[in-house]
């Protein structure tokens, strides 16, 4: 919400404020001409000054004042309240394809892939509130991990809760985890955009839905690709065997990453391919995403008026009425 403010719409009439220097200097040196003289032989009758008369200066500041008052009310004073009306256009809706196999464990980023992704998946969610928001997530197979939804907090909640499990088929199902996001999308009733985001650390070697006839899928219903190839650039530490006690044994492991197909999905249905090698270029990536993939949002301002100078100019309007009154009754023996 936007403040009250206060201004002045004529400042420059503020320069009429040097009249008062000037009446002062005027009264100061016509103040002896204001009264008669008389030559007397005897002073003694008038040693006693008249009341009235150490109180007629009360007619200048009387005018001064007046005219302090009027040059205010000439600047205009007012208050100006802006308020502001908000339309929410319809959002996009959009679908985040995640790769879950083992090898988003791989330790290239901080702590690992798929910690680094929940994080910036998050805050990139959280950019989003006028936009539905689903989650796939897929390895050997793929499965929807919440629908697509306008509440932040389960998506959120969602994001937090994938994890690495060998209850999913092992393997990197990129056509599939396209074809499902695409299957979320078909009947979403957004006219403003579909998108997918699809982000994998590998290449397609699982499932039985190609990845270019999902590609076609997604052309067919509208959606645009989004491509993330999430991995360094060589080896990374990443596991390759479960010890005895569960956990997982690193060893350095070549990264592939088949590019050309990722590429080929984005161009076909309208988006763009990116590679991620570390945690700030994967959080630039959804940066730009986030930028390029705006929703358009209308806003309207009015703008309320208090004006005040109509005190000012009363007050100022009074000033020079009681000036004339006194002058007419009370000062009228000195004029």
């Amino acid at each position: 919400m936007i403040p009250l403010q206060f201004e002045f719409v004529n400042p420059e009439m503020f320069w009429l404020l040097l009249l008062i220097p000037v009446a002062l200097g005027w009264y100061w040196w016509q103040q002896n001409n204001w009264t008669a003289t008389v030559k007397l032989s005897s002073l003694k009758a008038f040693q006693e000054s008249s009341l009235l008369a150490k109180l007629r200066p009360v007619l200048l500041l009387l005018r001064l004042g007046a005219i302090a008052f009027m040059v205010i009310a000439l600047a205009r004073p007012r208050y100006v309240d802006v308020s502001s009306k908000i339309k929410k256009t319809e959002g996009i809706d959009i679908v985040m394809a995640i790769d879950i196999s083992a090898s988003m464990l791989a330790r290239d980023l901080k702590p690992n892939r798929l910690e680094a992704l929940k994080k910036v998946a998050s805050e990139f969610v959280m950019g989003r509130p006028n936009d539905r928001i689903g989650i796939v997530i897929y390895a050997g197979e793929s499965y929807t991990q919440t629908p697509l939804t306008i509440d932040k907090r389960i998506v959120i909640n969602a994001i937090n809760d994938i994890k690495y499990t060998d209850a999913i088929e092992g393997g990197t199902a990129i056509g599939m985890g396209l074809a499902t996001a695409v299957n979320r999308l078909k009947e979403s009733p957004s006219s403003e955009g579909r998108v997918v985001i699809l982000l994998t650390d590998g290449e397609n070697n699982s499932g039985f839905i190609d990845p270019k006839i999902a590609a076609e899928l997604a052309v067919e219903f509208g959606v645009k690709v989004y491509s993330i190839g999430l991995g360094t650039t060589g080896m990374a530490m990443a596991p390759v065997a479960i010890n005895p006690n569960g956990t997982f044994h690193y060893a350095h492991t070549p990264v592939v990453i088949d590019e050309d197909l990722l590429k080929e999905i984005s161009r076909v249905t309208g988006g763009r391919y990116f590679r991620a090698d570390d945690n700030q270029k994967l959080e630039q990536i959804y940066n730009e995403i986030n930028k390029l993939e705006k929703t358009e949002i209308e806003e309207f301002q009015y703008t309320h008026y208090d004006e005040k100078f109509r005190v000012f100019a009363l007050w100022g309007g009074l000033l020079l009425l009681l000036e004339l009154l006194l002058k007419l009754t009370v000062f009228r023996s000195f004029i």
